[in-house]
């Protein structure tokens, strides 16, 4: 019987628009030890669609086709940018971070201890998808968090605070 939600396939799955999606897939095996589920490759060769699995969640990636997309393309880089950020929590952030960088990221905030009680940092991938990486290293009140979040704004510079 056909289930509504394949297995496997539960909860929100990111759908990446990639410039080139064989060179992602690569990057992401070796950035953050993603495995391969399977593409389709369209007529013309490219990615029409791949999965990947990081952390035992699904990833959906696709190559950029901007002739079904009233002819623009939805890759970050041709949009300036990305407002999405793909957030992982794992054992060790600064390994983890240090991984991505060396397979070809590019740092964007350098790892820290955060107020809010995380070990944190983020990079941006070869193909302009921001990706923050946390490992939790301690358990605050909300008003702990709060007070921690002030001091972090009366100190723009520090602990990541906007500014």
């Amino acid at each position: 019987m056909t289930t509504p939600i394949p297995p496997g396939r539960e909860g929100l799955i990111p759908h990446l628009v990639c410039g080139s999606c064989e060179k992602a897939i690569e990057f992401y095996k070796q950035a953050f030890g993603a495995k391969e589920v399977g593409r389709m490759p369209s007529p013309d060769g490219r990615i029409m669609h791949a999965e990947i699995e990081i952390d035992g969640l699904m990833v959906f990636l696709v190559d950029d086709f901007p002739e079904y997309c009233g002819g623009k393309s939805q890759t970050p880089q041709a949009l300036g940018g990305t407002p999405v950020t793909i957030h992982r929590y794992v054992e060790d952030c600064d390994a983890t971070i240090k991984q991505a960088v060396e397979a070809g990221a590019t740092p964007m905030m350098p790892v820290q201890d955060m107020f809010w009680g995380d070990r944190y940092g983020s990079v941006i991938d070869p193909f302009g998808h921001c990706w923050s990486v946390a490992t939790h290293n301690r358990d605050l009140t909300h008003e702990e968090i709060v007070e921690g979040m002030q001091a972090a704004f009366d100190a723009p510079h520090e602990q990541g605070a906007p500014g």
